[in-house]
């Protein structure tokens, strides 16, 4: 039997060099998880429904019930400094515009009459809502996984789960 002894560094206590090789070996260690999660929460609770998404730039998703609806959620639950409230506020003034177009009598009803142009040019304004709205959210998973595999990201995993490393910079 052998008995073979390593001094272990707390990751401050490292040497420039071996710092930057202990950063490139853990580069994910803040991405093994589904680190998307609450950001499709987040969607989902405002009727959003993200069903995929590559960071190369492509993201899949839907209404949970209509773009109304989830428009109204956004102007209740985010800031209005987002970009995703000002994406509502516009959308909601834009349908208001519709349903004027479409009310002669300016009673905020659509005049049956025209229920199948509303209808059409409401769609239109959804689809282009919803697809506005993806993009933004593509831009704020795009940042949290820039953000959670920057160095200052790893470094705090790293101090935060007092890893311990040999004095080349691999993990012990």
């Amino acid at each position: 039997m052998r008995t073979i002894e390593t001094k272990v560094y707390q990751f401050s206590e490292l040497s420039e060099k071996a710092k930057e090789k202990a950063i490139q070996d853990m580069y994910d260690i803040n991405v093994y998880d589904p680190w998307w999660e609450f950001i499709y929460e987040d969607a989902n609770d405002i009727g959003l429904d993200i069903t995929g998404f590559d960071l190369r730039g492509s993201i899949d998703g839907g209404f949970t019930y209509d773009g109304l609806h989830t428009c109204l959620n956004i102007l209740d639950k985010h800031g209005e400094d987002t970009e995703t409230y000002k994406l509502a506020k516009q959308f909601n003034e834009d349908r208001d515009k519709l349903v004027a177009k479409y009310s002669p009598n300016n009673n905020g009803t659509v005049d049956p009459e025209f229920h199948g142009d509303f209808d059409e040019e409401e769609c239109d304004l959804e689809e282009e809502f919803r697809k506005e709205l993806l993009e933004e959210y593509l831009i704020i998973l795009s940042s949290e996984y820039e953000y959670r595999t920057s160095e200052e990201a790893i470094i705090e995993a790293i101090e935060a789960n007092e890893y311990e490393f040999t004095e080349d910079g691999k993990l012990f």
